[in-house]
């Protein structure tokens, strides 16, 4: 047996599982439930700050179109507000609303609580161990991508 690790079968299994768990966490159900687009673009407003529509439809690779739509229904629910920018009257500057940061923490808060039941009723102290072993790792290698 060779000490050398396939960096490559690794890469391609913990793809596969992290894309498969990330997937069935985005489906868990919270009151007043958000759609995959809101959420989206909720997110990138609470993580890279202030922004215009446009700059949110060309971070999640949609179109202005389809972003006015979600940034309408934000809006609308008192999620986010428009305010003109201080530089250009013209464009409107979208921020997150408290309400807003609550719906995220929310969704967030259910997601962790579902882990957490899972992890509680289907895993052992050892494995538990293991997970908490690896969530630091998980990590490193997402901010050196």
């Amino acid at each position: 047996m060779s000490d050398e690790l396939d960096t490559d079968a690794i890469a391609a299994a913990l793809f596969g599982s992290v894309s498969l768990l990330v997937r069935r966490i985005r489906q868990v159900p919270t009151e007043g439930g958000l759609t995959v687009p809101e959420r989206e673009a909720l997110s990138q407003l609470e993580r890279g700050g202030p922004a215009t529509s446009s700059e949110l439809a060309r971070q999640g690779q949609i179109t202005a179109q389809a972003m006015g739509t979600t940034v309408g229904a934000l809006q609308a629910r008192g999620l986010v507000e428009r305010n003109p920018d201080p530089e250009d009257g013209r464009r409107l500057i979208l921020t997150v609303t408290d309400a807003g940061r609550q719906q995220l923490r929310d969704k967030r808060n259910a997601r962790t609580e579902l882990l957490s039941r899972v992890m509680a009723g289907a895993f052992t102290p050892a494995e538990l161990a293991q997970f908490a072993a690896a969530a630091p790792l998980l990590e490193r290698l997402a901010q050196n991508i």
